[in-house]
This record gives structure tokens, sequence and C-alpha cells, in this order.
């Protein structure tokens, strides 16, 4: 590849060699990107999926970049009281880990809309700083956004512990264990959402079929070295 390439064509290169012929969507994670970064990696890439973390900052970026026709998926928290924004503002919600916000999502999302697009987050380390559903609530969740026409249920995410590569490829074994599991019953089902810019191999490795980047992309972010 070309030395003047840019950041995200070598990251789709990675990605490409990876996946070894199968199909893996890269999410650029634009949470705390101005707009003006978010249009020049779009306008020079043609990239089109930007997660974000906070509901309010996603509101001004898509009002701003409407013309774009980007893709949004929010990968932050959902506070239960944002899900009106939530379900007018995201294509895809990819944190969903309780079953309170699913049926406020539907009431919300508007009609003349495609369903609102989620993935179960799970918290496949259990770790008590992370948000996520247990792997034995999996099912439950799912069956509520089954049971919703304004809902569609894509898949799952996880973001494991940090750790060396070894603990790193557990978890995503784990995780692709429990997407096979889902889509036994739920067949539609065709999101693993796992690795991110220092992990995504690994991730591809065991199965992932999106991966969440953004320093790798943008560079560090504001106020970081």
């Amino acid at each position: 590849m070309s030395s003047s390439a840019q950041p995200i064509d070598r990251i789709r290169e990675r990605i490409s060699q990876a996946a070894d012929g199968r199909q893996v969507d890269l999410l650029a994670v634009s949470k705390t990107r101005s707009d003006i970064e978010v249009r020049a990696l779009a306008e020079s890439s043609g990239q089109r999926a930007f997660g974000e973390n906070y509901v309010q900052e996603a509101m001004a970026k898509r009002e701003a970049l409407a013309d774009l026709g980007p893709v949004w998926h929010l990968i932050g928290h959902l506070q239960s009281n944002k899900c009106r924004e939530a379900a007018e503002t995201f294509d895809w919600i990819d944190s969903i880990d309780r079953a309170k916000l699913i049926a406020p999502l539907a009431r919300f999302r508007p009609a003349d809309r495609a369903p609102l697009n989620l993935l179960i987050q799970v918290n496949i380390d259990d770790e008590d700083s992370k948000s996520g559903c247990r792997p034995d609530q999996i099912e439950a969740l799912a069956a509520a956004i089954a049971a919703e026409s304004r809902l569609k249920l894509r898949g799952l995410m996880a973001i494991p512990a940090p750790g060396d590569p070894a603990s790193l490829r557990r978890a995503f074994a784990a995780m692709r264990q429990l997407f096979e599991r889902l889509r036994a019953t739920h067949r539609d089902a065709d999101t693993l959402s796992m690795g991110m810019s220092d992990d995504f191999e690994l991730a591809i490795a065991e199965g992932a079929t999106q991966v969440r980047i953004g320093t790798a992309l943008f560079g560090p972010r504001p106020g970081k070295s």
C-alpha cells in the first residue's frame, strides 16, 4: 500500500486481511469529534457508519451532516429518560442492556422511519464498572425486542476487559458462542460487534462482523496525547 494512504485505508486493508474473505464492517467511532472532522472523513473515504456515546452530541451532528446520509449508532450507555431522543436520532442502538429500554424505544420510533436496529450489549467479563447484561439474560432481552414491530434485533455487542491477547481471545470466543446460540432462535441476527483500535484483528479472528475504531482513524481524542 502506498505510503500516502490515509489511516482509514490502512485500517480497511487490515480488516480485509484479518477477515480472509468474510464481510466485516467498520464502525467509525466519532464521539468527541467535531462535525467538521466527521465530514472530512466521510467525504474523503466514503465512510458512512459512525458511533456516538451521547445522545445530545449525536443529535447536533445528525443535523449538521444530514446531507451525507450517514448511519448513526449509539454505542454508549442509554439512560431511560433519553429513549425518545435516541429513537428519533439513531439508526442503531448497540448498547441495549436492560428490558426497561425496549418498550419506550418502540413507542417513540417514528412511524415513517425503518425499524430501529438493536444490539444487546453483553458484559462478557462481569466487570462492575461496565454496562451490559449477563449472558443468561440475552434470550429474554432478545425475545422482548423481537416482539416489537418497530424494533429489529440485529445481534450482540461487547467490550471485553483489557488484557493480554490470550484473555481477549477467550472473551471474543465466548461472545461468538453466545452469538451462535442467539442465531439458533433468532435467525435474522447478523451482527457481532466487538473489537476496537488495539484488538480488532483478534476480534475478527474470533468471528466479529463489525469492529468499532476511533483513535486509529482520527488520532488521539482531544485532551489526550
